[in-house]
């Protein structure tokens, strides 16, 4: 066996560089909770209309592929953004 099969695989920092990487870390969570909202906000009215009315055993929609590949074209766009 060589040296290097006993690396755990850590390193040091210095407490600078944690502040820093906490910064970062901080950063990430919030703009992730801020992606996951936005998308929330964009399919829960789909999702809302479909549970309305579950006694109806048949949904009308009208325009049915355009709303969905506008949709589509649209979460591209928000998924291409971010």
């Amino acid at each position: 066996m060589s040296n290097n099969d006993y690396d755990f695989g850590f390193s040091l920092m210095s407490e600078e560089e944690i502040k820093e990487n906490e910064k970062l870390l901080e950063t990430a969570v919030i703009t992730e909770s801020a992606k996951l909202e936005a998308f929330k906000n964009m399919i829960m009215p789909f999702l809302n209309n479909l549970t309305k009315n579950p006694e109806k055993e048949y949904i009308y929609w009208p325009d049915r592929k355009e709303r969905v590949e506008l949709f589509i074209k649209e979460l591209d766009k928000f998924i291409d953004s971010h």
